[in-house]
């Protein structure tokens, strides 16, 4: 796949057939229509183009809202999108101007001017321009006026897969990572470098690594205690990961991610790693004693040992 930030690099490519979107978690719903612009693209002898939006748009239009949450990184999303298909991703810069733009002017502009597309391909409830004003009817009227096609993902097939990224967050707030991974396709992740803590867990015998997640808008899972994989130089090994507080040793901690990986022992301080969630295990909890947590950190990893 390549990846373009500007349209300058687009002239050779032979009928494009684009679809337009912040592809957010790249999941099942997503692959509907990744999947018919790639069978267009086979049919009129063109190529895929995908073109997406950095930053994402509320990060523009609304800058005073701090709980934007997003299931995936731009490096995590172009790795994905590649993995599907897509030949050509097109990483369009979002700004208050370009969010002023007419839908006369975002389709010449874009599509056809920048792109030169063939074949538009949109979900039926697809809206662009300012103020979302445009729709699938406009889009049909600038074609027949530029000469491009456009072809509608309908409300039948979108909702009978009935897979939304909002439905996805929904899920992960509340621990629901199976259901998430159903949605997704893939087990959800979350990279980061590892930190040095406190080392309370290495006193406890479960020495963890603690993750600083490296994308600040990335949506971190409903606190509590999963079973995991962890991916570390290239290597995936099992692990138990704890994301909450620690109100049992720590009082008015912030929130940490502290990952427990089985039979790992080596220094991996400063290097980057990535968890993928696998089943849910319990809430955080307080407990009485040292040792009650102790017992409790080691019936996780039994459990999640069965879970493996």
């Amino acid at each position: 796949m390549k990846i373009h930030t500007s349209f300058s690099s687009l002239a050779a490519i032979p009928n494009p057939v684009v679809t337009i979107g912040t592809f957010d978690g790249v999941h099942l719903g997503h692959y509907t229509i990744i999947n018919r612009l790639k069978e267009i693209a086979h049919e009129v002898k063109g190529q895929s183009v995908l073109l997406t939006f950095y930053p994402h748009p509320r990060m523009v239009l609304h800058p005073e809202d701090h709980n934007i949450e997003l299931l995936n990184s731009p490096e995590e999303k172009s790795e994905l999108l590649e993995r599907a298909g897509i030949e050509h991703l097109v990483i369009y810069p979002f700004s208050t101007d370009f969010s002023r733009m007419s839908p006369f002017e975002y389709v010449r502009d874009l599509l056809v001017t920048g792109i030169h597309a063939h074949t538009v391909v949109v979900g039926y409830d697809h809206r662009f321009g300012r103020n979302r004003e445009g729709d699938h009817k406009t889009l049909v009227e600038l074609s027949e006026t530029f000469g491009f096609h456009v072809e509608e993902i309908s409300a039948k097939v979108i909702d009978e897969i009935n897979i939304s990224s909002t439905k996805i967050r929904q899920n992960l707030k509340q621990g629901n990572v199976n259901d998430a991974a159903r949605f997704l396709g893939y087990g959800y992740t979350l990279s980061g470098k590892v930190v040095r803590g406190d080392a309370i867990g290495r006193t406890l015998g479960f020495p963890t690594a603690n993750i600083a997640v490296d994308y600040p808008f990335k949506l971190v899972p409903a606190r509590g205690i999963y079973a995991v994989h962890v991916f570390v130089k290239g290597r995936r090994h099992k692990g138990v990961v704890s994301i909450g507080v620690r109100p049992t040793v720590v009082s008015n901690s912030a929130e940490t991610i502290e990952v427990y990986i089985m039979d790992f022992n080596d220094d991996i301080y400063d290097e980057k790693i990535s968890i993928e969630f696998i089943k849910y295990i319990r809430e955080e909890k307080t407990f009485g004693s040292i040792n009650e947590l102790k017992e409790n950190i080691a019936n996780d990893v039994a459990q999640a040992l069965l879970l493996f």
